[in-house]
């Protein structure tokens, strides 16, 4: 399947958004960012807010667990659907098990171990790669409604 990061020519193209995230302030910039670029996609209500969550818990990691990465904010059409794509990269230590890292109640700090599954289960598409000691990269999806 391919995707593009571009609109169609019936629309202005809106310019892709990058955030670097390396403290807690950044965290909040990167969530608030997000609502801004999704309100920009048409998003609006509860799916914003959704997004947002999402973006949250990805940068928190990136803090709390690499010391940092960045994050991009696109447009993204597949198939007639339009939607938001994020992407979230950091050169951390990686996550050793990432299936693991997936299922809800693990944590390898004192929190709820709903983070990354938290975040899979707010959007549309989830992907997430990591490999000790290279860094992790989480790619995540949510689609406009039809009617947007």
């Amino acid at each position: 399947m391919s995707y593009t990061a571009t609109t169609d020519c019936e629309r202005a193209s809106i310019v892709a958004v990058e955030v670097q995230v390396t403290s807690q302030p950044d965290v909040l910039a990167a969530r608030q960012k997000g609502r801004e670029f999704a309100m920009k996609l048409g998003f609006c209500g509860s799916d914003v807010t959704v997004v947002a969550a999402a973006i949250c818990e990805i940068a928190r990691n990136m803090v709390d667990y690499a010391q940092g990465g960045e994050m991009t904010f696109s447009e993204i059409e597949s198939g007639g659907q339009r939607g938001m794509l994020v992407i979230g990269k950091d050169e951390g230590p990686g996550i050793p098990d990432v299936n693991q890292a997936l299922r809800y109640g693990c944590s390898t700090r004192k929190g709820l171990g709903v983070g990354l599954p938290g975040a899979k289960w707010l959007m549309d598409e989830f992907q997430l790669e990591s490999e000790p000691g290279c860094g992790t990269s989480v790619r995540m999806v949510k689609w406009l409604p039809p009617e947007a």
